[in-house]
């Protein structure tokens, strides 16, 4: 178990989450599927470990020093539960701008988790972010015993090296196996802005780089058809932006993801193989519900879509060479947008043929 306490004395504000192997699943699959349950981490998402990091370090920074930090983040919900939880843990004050399609049932989550408060402003996030820095963080006096702090949700390389994290932990939770290679065939992993899937990148290619002729690790890069920012710059053949997000899995709503997000998948490092997944909404829904049905689990649109790929058989369209002893790793990255009653609605909206 990692240590949840840094050089300086403060605590970590994520945590190890565990991993395991589904029989129920992998059976599904074809494949052994282990799931790596970050949906544990305490504020209800991997968002915990890459916004934690960024705030943790944020404080550890000379710039920062002997100043009352606060924090500001904009965001539609799982980031903004990320950073409330890792600036309380820190003792830290945090402000979240949510757009006003933030439901009140996760501005209520925000509150709760100990926000300093949660302002609503504009149609958008873009529009939400636009009013965060130009009214808190942009225009500060350099000398002020006080500073407001920006939270990138998901753009910077702070919050890629804590999601990065993760590949660590599941090289050591993995079965060993008899030769250098990374422990896994696969990880399949959500795509939003990125900040998950540049983080699975960045950690596979230190994993790698310490060790020669490693076979590469194929990452499924899946989003849901209308929030496919990701796909369509690919598609594009240049980072592009999406005119409106029309996907209910609103947790993958970027626009646009971040450039590093593009040539990631465009152009990844050695060692990694980059395929792009593009599900729907009904298929987010599925998986939803083979978690519910299977492992008791609540998660939200955005992360089912991976858990179908992975079982509902397009992990074999991608991978082809999958064999009953091939190791796939689902990200289970969590989100706190679902209820018991919403998951009751994915499955009568199923049985009627998803409408």
């Amino acid at each position: 178990m990692q240590s949840s306490i840094t050089a300086d004395g403060l605590k970590k504000p994520w945590i190890e989450t565990p991993l395991v192997e589904s029989a129920t699943l992998s059976r599904q699959a074809g494949c052994r599927v282990f799931l790596k349950l970050e949906l544990l981490q305490p504020s209800g998402s991997f968002k915990s470990r890459g916004i934690g990091n960024f705030i943790l370090k944020s404080l550890t920074s000379p710039a920062n020093a002997n100043k009352k930090v606060h924090f500001y983040i904009s965001s539609g919900g799982n980031a903004g539960l990320a950073a409330v939880h890792a600036a309380r843990d820190l003792s830290c004050a945090c402000t979240v701008i949510v757009p006003h399609s933030t439901k009140a049932f996760m501005i209520s989550k925000l509150r709760a988790a100990g926000a300093e408060d949660v302002i609503q402003h504009g149609a958008s996030w873009f529009e939400a972010d636009t009013f965060l820095r130009e009214n808190y963080t942009n225009h500060q006096e350099a000398q002020a015993d006080s500073v407001n702090v920006y939270v990138p949700p998901f753009d910077d390389p702070l919050v890629w090296e804590g999601a990065a994290t993760m590949v660590t932990e599941m090289a050591k939770q993995l079965p060993e196996t008899t030769g250098n290679e990374f422990p896994a065939d696969a990880i399949v992993c959500s795509v939003g802005g990125g900040g998950l899937f540049n983080g699975v990148v960045s950690g596979l290619d230190q994993y790698c780089a310490r060790r020669s002729e490693a076979k590469p690790v194929r990452v499924l890069a899946v989003e849901t058809a209308g929030a496919d920012s990701l796909a369509h710059s690919l598609r594009s053949g240049e980072l592009s932006s999406l005119k409106a997000i029309t996907s209910q899995a609103t947790s993958l709503g970027a626009l646009r993801v971040a450039p590093q997000t593009f040539e990631n998948a465009r152009s990844p490092p050695s060692g990694v193989e980059v395929s792009s997944v593009v599900g729907s909404d009904e298929e987010a829904a599925k998986g939803i519900l083979r978690l519910a049905d299977e492992m008791r689990l609540q998660v939200e649109l955005a992360c089912g879509i991976s858990v179908e790929v992975a079982v509902g058989g397009r992990l074999k369209e991608v991978i082809p060479d999958l064999t009953p002893e091939s190791r796939v790793v689902v990200v289970v990255c969590g989100g706190s947008n679902v209820s018991a009653e919403m998951i009751a609605d994915y499955r009568r909206k199923i049985q009627g043929g998803w409408d």
